[in-house]
């Protein structure tokens, strides 16, 4: 059974209690002494089974019951006998009483494949997805934690096989394990509570489960949570552990301290590019200067390298240290081949065949919904504008790397990726080992942002690795991951629509013409819609009479991928900068024209007011300044964002303020929800302002930051966020969800500054140089 237990007075986890502090709270408030011993977390053990990627409760319940092994891993403890003298006289009877049935803890055990308790209080969650930063490891132990009736302060973490790891994409973490963390946090609860119960030879309705203990409720007796493994370990997993109510929470929905930042503060953390083997070597990657092109021959050794191992469109120098691999590519005399039709992936060309296929090209419909040609020929005005938006690059901080060791019996690989499980059928495809020959760590990611999903570097590694004959960790130089992505689709949108003579929007049509992910690598075929590309375009709120979205997808050879926020990032430009432009043609406020088309959108209307409070909409501007607001929603949450700019110079602007309304359904961490929000507003301002990558000749024109500028620290805008609570069943995504709004609220922003409408990305393309003050 579950036990409501006091909040603490503060919603900051981070200042909670020490495990001791509470433990001694616990003993006076039941009239025993201090539970703990102060022993050190037991080694971590155990596995995990059954469990892989989003699923229900049900499903959850039904692969645990049927394959999760669940047993417990304990350091040796002192039993409660030997710690009788540290209680008042009044107290030892009752305890004298229960020490005859209080196991001793044998220091021998396992762990549920989700949670193990250490000897000392602590417990260590298994998580089973990628930590880059957007804090999911933080929320999803906060849901164990929750459930296992443990104080945060003792809460400590591992990763999860790779075999049941999910994929970290789509903002999905908390929105599809949420649930089973809880479950796994209460399937452990409740063998702690029923072990507890056999020991004592009592009913279990008479136990309790309370911050790391057991008690019995009529006698005040206390079992800690380590003292009762032996027992747990044998009984069953239940199969539908009571959940704690909403109302009574202690650690979920609140801004818990995150579990990864000590080791990140402190230099331990392990993230792919610090991984060290014994015996191991080191290699670094140079592609072909064209995207597509091959390497003609293995070129000699430069001096300072050990080998060269050719990789077709690329090859591997080998050394004893990165450096010297570094240096060996730079000086590598390698020939390449051009690729065929490579002048038509020269950005110029692919331009123009956009516009081409969006005047000429036959789509596919995203969404249909009666005849929106006619309703637009019919309306008392029309209005039309095209906007351009270019490839980006994902740049995350962490470059590519990889590190394998591989036998004739084992492959062993430690990377940064955002899919494991793929890391492991890549390596089954290449070393021909089976899965259970194949191991994977997933070490803390420096930033992903969609290009970790990728398995390029993942292959290339584990070709090096088997050419040389030893451990190696393959580096990709920061040149070769930006000339070399898996790059942000460029797209041209033409949006036309049809006012009447209220301002109500009686026809909508949306044309996107843009590479497809998804058709690139053959998961969908000729003519079928890209969902990846026309997500944030269809199933829009507002009511915009008939409606037609179509796809057409451009046959440019430069690789796309999955970059932050995917579609929405492109598709919540286009449809809230036209959205503006409607509002202005209308002779309507832009707030009160989205409130029109939001009619009975309780939620999102909720979300745009909340915005345009925080954001000050409607009130003085300062002198020199203007506000644009734009909303959109993706991965399950709504956002609006409210942005305030001034112009400093002819072709210069400075972002103020950003205001940022949300709504998640429910914030598992709040505090993480806001620095979601901050993160995505830079992200999506940097890119907004200043990104693009241009090709000739499928050459990319980026080759580092120093040509690629993000915000710096002077030109960060204030930025402020409202969370708004809609419930559990509305739960949403968090990592993406802010980049969407801020592109076409900074636009809107200068439209109502300058009179210039921004269709192009991005604002200020001759001014991307970072090393330009």
């Amino acid at each position: 059974m579950t036990a409501a237990i006091d909040r603490p007075a503060t919603d900051d986890l981070a200042s909670e209690p020490t495990w001791d502090e509470l433990a001694l709270d616990l003993a006076e408030t039941i009239g025993l002494a201090d539970p703990t011993d102060g022993a050190e977390p037991a080694a971590e053990t155990g596995r995990l089974a059954g469990l892989t990627g989003p699923m229900s409760r049900r499903r959850f319940l039904g692969a645990s019951a049927g394959a999760l092994t669940v047993t417990f891993a304990v350091a040796a403890e002192a039993s409660a006998g030997g710690r009788l003298s540290g209680l008042a006289p009044k107290q030892r009877k009752v305890t004298r009483a229960a020490a005859a049935a209080t196991p001793a803890a044998t220091g021998a055990g396992a762990v549920t494949g989700w949670v193990t308790v250490n000897a000392n209080g602590t417990v260590t969650i298994r998580f089973p997805g990628g930590e880059m930063g957007q804090g999911s490891l933080t929320g999803l132990s906060q849901a164990v934690a929750e459930e296992l009736m443990v104080e945060w302060s003792k809460v400590r973490w591992t990763a999860a096989p790779a075999k049941n790891a999910y994929f970290t994409a789509g903002s999905s973490a908390i929105r599809s394990m949420l649930q089973p963390m809880r479950i796994a946090g209460a399937q452990a609860r409740e063998m702690l509570i029923a072990a507890a119960a056999q020991t004592w030879g009592i009913p279990v309705g008479r136990c309790v489960a309370t911050r790391g203990t057991v008690v019995d409720k009529q006698t005040k007796r206390v079992l800690t949570y380590s003292q009762l493994v032996a027992v747990a370990k044998t009984l069953p997993v239940p199969a539908d552990p009571p959940l704690t109510p909403a109302a009574d929470w202690r650690i979920l929905g609140r801004s818990a301290r995150r579990l990864d930042l000590p080791s990140k503060t402190n230099g331990t953390a392990q993230y792919g590019i610090d991984v060290r083997l014994p015996g191991m070597l080191y290699a670094a990657i140079k592609h072909a200067p064209a995207i597509g092109g091959k390497l003609r021959g293995t070129p000699r050794v430069p001096p300072g390298a050990l080998r060269v191992v050719p990789l077709d469109d690329a090859c591997a120098v080998v050394a004893t240290n990165t450096w010297l691999a570094f240096q060996g590519i730079a000086e590598l005399e390698a020939s390449w081949t051009t690729p065929a039709g490579a002048a038509d992936d020269s950005s110029d060309a692919i331009l123009a065949a956009a516009k081409d296929l969006l005047q000429n090209g036959n789509g596919v419909d995203a969404e249909l919904s009666g005849d929106p040609g006619a309703a637009i020929d019919g309306a008392a005005k029309t209005v039309a504008a095209t906007y351009e938006l270019p490839y980006l690059a994902h740049a995350p901080m962490e470059v590519l790397n990889c590190t394998v060791r591989l036998t004739a019996k084992k492959c062993e690989i430690w990377v940064p990726t955002q899919a494991p499980t793929w890391v492991i059928a890549t390596a089954k495809a290449l070393t021909g080992l089976p899965d259970a020959k194949i191991v994977v760590h997933t070490t803390l990611m420096g930033g992903g942002l969609g290009r970790k999903f990728e398995q390029d570097y993942v292959a290339q590694a584990i070709l090096v690795a088997k050419a040389v004959g030893k451990p190696v960790k393959l580096t990709w130089p920061r040149e070769e991951d930006f000339t070399h992505d898996q790059y942000r689709p460029m797209s041209v949108n033409r949006v036309r629509a049809g006012l009447d003579g209220d301002g109500n929007v009686v026809g909508w049509v949306n044309r996107i013409v843009q590479p497809s992910i998804l058709g690139q690598r053959g998961w969908i075929g000729p003519g079928q819609n890209d969902s990846q590309a026309t997500e944030g375009a269809t199933d829009l709120p507002y009511d915009l009479g008939a409606r037609r979205v179509e796809y057409l997808a451009h046959p440019a050879k430069v690789p796309v991928g999955f970059w932050r926020s995917v579609g929405h990032s492109v598709n919540a430009f286009v449809v809230e900068s036209f959205i503006d432009e409607l509002a202005a043609e209308a002779g309507i406020d832009p707030l009160q024209f989205r409130r029109k088309l939001l009619h009975g959108k309780d939620r999102y209307l909720a979300v745009l007011n909340a915005a345009a409070s925080l954001g000050d909409w409607g009130s003085a501007v300062p002198s020199g300044r203007a506000r644009g607001i734009a909303l959109a929603e993706s991965f399950g949450s709504i956002v609006a964002e409210v942005a305030e700019v001034s112009q400093v110079g002819p072709s210069a602007m400075k972002v103020h303020r950003v205001s940022v309304a949300i709504d998640c359904g429910k914030a598992i961490n709040p505090g993480q929800v806001r620095a979601q929000a901050e993160g995505g507003v830079v992200h999506g301002l940097s890119a907004a302002l200043w990104g693009q990558v241009r090709f000739t000749n499928r050459r990319a024109s980026v080759r580092n930051f120093s040509s690629y500028r993000l915000v710096r620290m002077r030109e960060m805008p204030d930025v402020s966020v409202d969370i708004i609570e809609s419930g559990m069943e509305h739960l949403g995504g968090i990592g993406e969800v802010a980049v969407p709004p801020i592109a076409p609220a900074v636009a809107n922003a200068w439209f109502a500054l300058t009179g210039e409408r921004v269709r192009v990305l991005p604002f200020f393309p001759d001014q991307s140089r970072m090393g330009d003050d």
